[in-house]
């Protein structure tokens, strides 16, 4: 699969989120949504509403990672409310299956979060419900912090759980993304890269996506072509 990539507007400038989205609408393929609410994270950001009236001035469908209790009552409300994608996290949710079909039936793209310390093994049974699988590579609840290396052995085993069950399920990371990390990850099987700091941090983030972008693709290239075959 294409590689995707998704900029995080934790990183943008939240007085004129619209305006900064836009400088990206031409470059990236998501807009990353950070839905946080101080208590499954230690940090607050912003919710539904604000999803709701960011989504009328995106060209870009929004990319939805709920870090917060209780997904399962919160996560169809935004698929609902047009979300392309709704993402819950495997620490946070009850009945996860019952969840991620209704994002599913919302019509939106069903996504399970998992923590950097938190094995991927127990949720293989759980691919097939899934459109995405988001894998943290920092500690969730705050934007800038440094890339974890120790997450790419799972990010690896995601991808061969993925390939031996030959499903279409994205397989994103999330956390110190930038030029110096991303093509360790790609080069790990993850196709689907957010990007915050890396981005809106930039002098030109247009130019940040592509150039992001470039190097994903490069390092993808061999694992692609071997699932590809």
């Amino acid at each position: 699969m294409a590689v995707q990539i998704s900029p995080s507007i934790l990183s943008a400038d939240f007085a004129r989120l619209a305006d900064d989205v836009a400088l990206i609408s031409d470059a990236a393929d998501w807009v990353h949504v950070d839905v946080m609410d101080n208590h499954f994270v230690p940090n607050l950001t912003i919710g539904l509403p604000v999803v709701e009236a960011l989504m009328k001035h995106s060209a870009l469908p929004l990319d939805c990672h709920l870090m917060i209790e209780d997904p399962d009552r919160w996560a169809p409300q935004y698929a609902e409310a047009g979300a392309g994608g709704v993402t819950i996290h495997a620490e946070a949710a009850k009945a996860p299956i019952r969840t991620l079909r209704a994002i599913r039936s919302a019509g939106a793209r069903a996504g399970l979060g998992i923590n950097p310390a938190t094995p991927v093994e127990p949720y293989e049974d759980l691919l097939g419900e899934i459109d995405m699988l988001l894998l943290m590579t920092v500690e969730p609840g705050f934007g800038g912090q440094r890339f974890l290396d120790v997450v790419l052995p799972k990010v690896r085993r995601a991808r061969e759980l993925i390939r031996g069950r030959e499903l279409s399920v994205r397989l994103q990371v999330d956390g110190g993304v930038s030029a110096e990390t991303i093509e360790r990850c790609a080069e790990a099987g993850a196709d689907v890269f957010v990007a915050g700091n890396a981005v809106f941090g930039a002098d030109d983030p247009a130019e940040a996506v592509r150039a992001l972008r470039e190097r994903a693709e490069r390092a993808s290239a061999g694992w692609s072509t071997r699932e590809a075959g």
